[in-house]
């Protein structure tokens, strides 16, 4: 039974995530295009990766991370024994037989694992992501279309302004200042609240313009809890409640 009051349930879907796996083992079996794919996603992330796969089996794009040392490489067929100290697995072989192997071999050391193309047996999916410096946007499909997904992605992607990732990272500097000034854990839901007022009530072309005199002015009116707009700032003019 269902009520107005809360959000309706909607069976079916995946826990989208942001799975943090900064210097964390990530093995990827197998050297084409898919793999590439996912190799290109976990250096993104910064986890510390290894390919295996023949040398001969690697497409030009994992042969020059290889090169470039930005991927460890094993130059032979997957064994079980490479699953020792990994902390993911990302499967892109042209094996059913050998990819189902590589998932039970996971099942068993409870090391979450994704299987290029075989959705019964991913623990998680990749999705279509667009990417603008710490801005990150996902569309998943939940298996059943990876390329609609890319289209809406790109849909989405086009509706949003070209410098949204550097307003993105002026608004973290300026959270990570305002921690600075207000650090005891019962100032949060104030410093929330501020943040919050300020990513509403400026524009982007303001939030992307705001520098770290502007952010040093800005915090002045933390205390009072106003949210002087950019010109206020840099005119020091009396601020308005909004």
């Amino acid at each position: 039974m269902s009520s107005p009051k809360f959000p309706e349930v909607q069976g079916g879907g995946s826990l989208i995530v942001a799975w943090q796996v900064k210097s964390k083992k990530v093995l990827v079996v197998g050297g084409g295009e898919v793999a590439a794919g996912r190799i290109l996603h976990a250096l993104n992330a910064d986890a510390q990766v290894t390919v295996v796969c023949p040398a001969s089996g690697l497409n030009e794009e994992v042969a020059f991370r290889v090169s470039e040392g930005q991927v460890s490489h094993i130059d032979r067929n997957f064994e079980p024994t490479d699953l020792e100290g990994a902390d993911m697995i990302l499967c892109a072989i042209d094996d059913p037989e050998a990819s189902t192997q590589v998932w039970k071999l996971c099942k068993e050391k409870r090391i979450p694992a994704n299987i290029a193309d075989v959705p019964s047996e991913c623990d998680f999916y990749f999705g279509s992501v667009h990417r603008d410096g710490p801005l990150q946007i996902m569309v998943s499909t939940n298996g059943n279309g990876p390329k609609l997904a890319s289209i809406v992605r790109k849909k989405i992607a086009n509706t949003l302004p070209a410098n949204m990732g550097a307003a993105i990272e002026n608004v973290g500097k300026l959270r990570k200042l305002l921690r600075d000034v207000a650090p005891n854990p019962a100032e949060g839901p104030k410093r929330m609240k501020w943040m919050s007022g300020i990513c509403e009530a400026w524009r982007l072309e303001d939030l992307v313009q705001m520098d770290e005199r502007d952010m040093a002015a800005l915090l002045k009116h933390y205390e009072s809890g106003l949210i002087p707009t950019l010109g206020e700032v840099r005119s020091n003019l009396p601020v308005h409640t909004v």
